[in-house]
C-alpha cells in the first residue's frame, strides 16, 4: 500500500502551486535536476529489470510512473509531483525505498539525496581559490610527477613544476577558464592533449556532477554549466543523461607536443583537514619512461603558486 497519511505521506511536506515561487533559484534547480534525474533512471529499467511483467500494448519506454510508484510504496500522485518537480519534501526511507527500485549505485543513491535537499556527507566552502603553503609544499615534493589541487569547484587552484611541463598553459589562464571541466571540454588544447577524449570526458563529467551536486545553489557552479552548454555540443548533449561516478584509479594518456605519447598512473589523494579539496598526481608506471620524457620539456611560463 501507498505510504499515506492524511494529506500527507511520510516525510513529505503537500505540494501547494505557488511555493515554487517562495523558494531560491538553486532549490528550483534542483528539483528539475531530481525530476529529470528520475525520468532517465525509470526509462533506462525495463519491466523484466524489476520483475514485472510486459504486459501488452505497452507504448512507454523503460518502467511507467504507475510501476515506480507500486514497487517503492508511495502514491502514484506524489511520485508524479516529485517527477514534476513540486517543492515536496522526500524523507530517507522514501528516497531509499526508490533507489532500491530504480537499482542506483552508492553514488548515484548519494546524488539522489543531495538533488532531494538532504545535507551533504561534508560541508563544502565554493569559494575556495588558494591552498595552505603545506599543501603546496605536498605538490612541489611530487614533482617530477605532475599533480594539481582541485577546488570543490573543480578549479585548478594549485600545481606543480611537472603539471606546468604537461600543461603549458596553465599559469595563463583567465581565472574563469583554469577549471577541469571547462579546459577538457571548450580548450583546444586540452582536448589535444588528452588521450581517449570522448572515455575520459564522460568519466570527468560524471564525477564533477556528484561531487558538485551540494553546490548546485552556487551560482558560479550555474554560470560554468551555461557556459559549457554553450561551448562545447557533447557537454550539452551529456549533461542532461544525469551520469553520475566515483573517482577510479587508472591509466591517463596524453599527447604532448614534445615529450610525445605519455602513460601515467591517475591517483587521488584527499588532504587531512582539507574536505573541500582533491589532490591530483600522476605517477609513473613500471617499465615507463613519461616522466623522465617530460622532464626534459623546459618551463615557459611564469610561475604562478595559485589560481586566484
Amino acid at each position: 500500500m501507498p505510504r499515506e497519511q492524511e494529506g500527507a505521506y511520510p516525510g513529505t511536506r503537500n505540494p501547494t502551486h505557488d511555493a515554487a515561487t517562495c523558494d531560491d533559484n538553486g532549490a528550483m534547480t534542483r528539483r528539475a535536476d531530481l525530476a529529470e534525474f528520475l525520468r532517465a533512471r525509470r526509462s533506462a529499467l525495463s519491466p523484466a529489470d524489476v520483475g514485472l511483467a510486459p504486459g501488452i500494448r505497452r507504448r512507454t519506454v523503460g518502467l511507467r510512473r504507475e510501476e515506480v510508484a507500486l514497487l517503492a510504496g508511495v502514491s502514484v500522485s506524489w511520485y508524479t509531483w516529485l517527477e514534476q518537480g513540486r517543492p515536496i519534501n522526500a524523507s530517507d526511507d522514501v528516497l531509499d525505498a526508490l533507489a532500491r527500485t530504480l537499482r542506483l549505485d552508492l553514488i548515484e543513491r548519494d546524488y539522489l539525496r543531495a538533488l532531494a535537499g538532504h545535507p551533504p556527507r561534508r560541508a563544502i566552502d565554493p569559494l575556495r581559490d588558494a591552498v595552505a603553503p603545506e599543501l603546496q609544499c605536498l605538490l612541489d615534493a611530487l614533482d617530477p610527477c605532475p599533480a594539481y589541487v582541485l577546488g570543490p569547484r573543480w578549479d585548478f587552484v594549485a600545481w606543480n613544476n611537472a603539471q606546468r611541463r604537461l600543461h603549458p598553459s596553465i599559469d595563463t589562464l583567465a581565472p574563469e577558464e583554469r577549471n577541469l571541466v571547462w579546459l577538457l571540454f571548450a580548450d583546444a588544447e586540452v582536448r589535444a592533449l588528452v588521450g581517449d577524449w570522448e572515455l575520459e570526458a564522460r568519466r570527468v563529467l560524471s564525477q564533477f556532477r556528484a561531487e558538485t551536486t551540494p553546490i548546485r545553489d552556487d551560482p558560479a557552479v550555474g554560470e560554468l554549466v551555461r557556459r559549457l552548454r554553450d561551448a562545447s555540443p557533447e557537454f550539452a548533449a551529456w549533461w542532461p543523461r544525469h551520469d553520475v561516478g566515483g573517482f577510479e584509479r587508472r591509466t591517463r594518456t596524453f599527447h604532448h607536443r614534445e615529450a610525445g605519447l605519455l602513460r601515467f598512473d591517475h591517483q587521488q589523494l584527499l588532504p587531512a583537514g582539507e574536505p573541500d579539496l582533491r589532490v591530483i598526481v600522476h605517477l609513473p608506471l613500471v617499465g615507463d619512461d613519461s616522466i623522465e620524457r617530460l622532464q626534459s620539456v623546459a618551463i615557459v611560463s611564469t610561475p604562478q603558486r595559485s589560481g586566484g
